[in-house]
């Protein structure tokens, strides 16, 4: 018999590289649809989800305004690319019976519905995965921070994010041989040493709004069920240090 889940309701961060998988730019449908599949499986343990997909892996507004771009149309294309990843998403979790929602923060009534914390909520309530795309609808704000925003508009009981690696670590451990995971952080810690884990307004949130933050690798199958059940590698980012 398999443990209740740990969660009611989640918002899992996905970084739009993490769908590249392999390559270099774009989507690799075969990551897409494995990341939709450790969804299922989580709807299936009986946890309500939502989610937020970066656009890093066509179009990312930084990156755009250092080459000369103004900063703001940069980030307005960033959005837009975060909707075409939430198109694909929504797809591969249809493909495989998840019935779900895409909510635009810059309405395009042509392919989803425009965001209505309302409806979202009743979506969820109604065991839909709701996907939220073009991040907060304003540009100088990062996906993260819509993250932190969304999960904190719903309600939900932990924001987790999703990356290329199983938590957070001393250095980058793919450039540093030694570096060590860190397997629990405060809020307070991860701002006073810059650690990169979420931009500082987006764990300013978190933590204004008591939501703790798992980072963990979304390219290992199952990791994402294998939390919500208390087990896996992680990093938990919260007030206070874990006993």
């Amino acid at each position: 018999m398999s443990k209740p889940p740990r969660f009611k309701r989640v918002l899992l961060k996905i970084s739009g590289e993490a769908l590249m998988g392999e390559g270099e730019y774009g989507l690799e449908l075969a990551m897409v649809n494995r990341i939709a599949q450790d969804v299922k499986d989580v709807v299936k343990l009986g946890v309500q989800v939502c989610l937020v997909v970066g656009g890093g892996n066509i179009f990312r507004g930084v990156s755009g305004a250092s080459v000369g771009m103004d900063r703001a149309s940069a980030d307005y294309m960033g959005m837009l690319a975060t909707v075409i990843n939430s198109l694909a998403m929504q797809n591969a979790l249809e493909q495989i019976g998840v019935d779900t929602r895409v909510q635009s923060a810059i309405p395009m009534a042509s392919v989803c519905e425009p965001y209505i914390r309302r409806k979202a909520i009743r979506h969820i309530e109604k065991g839909r995965v709701v996907i939220f795309g073009a991040g907060t609808g304003n540009p100088f704000f990062t996906t993260d921070t819509a993250a932190a925003l969304r999960a904190s508009e719903m309600g939900c009981d932990v924001l987790l994010k999703g990356t290329k690696v199983d938590g957070v670590y001393t250095a980058d451990p793919a450039k540093v041989p030694g570096a060590k995971k860190i397997d629990q952080l405060t809020y307070l810690e991860v701002l006073a040493k810059d650690l990169g884990v979420m931009d500082a307004a987006a764990i300013s949130l978190a933590r204004e709004s008591n939501i703790p933050v798992i980072v963990f690798s979304i390219k290992r199958p199952g990791a994402f069920a294998e939390l919500m059940q208390g087990r896996g590698e992680c990093t938990i980012v919260t007030e206070k240090e874990v006993a």
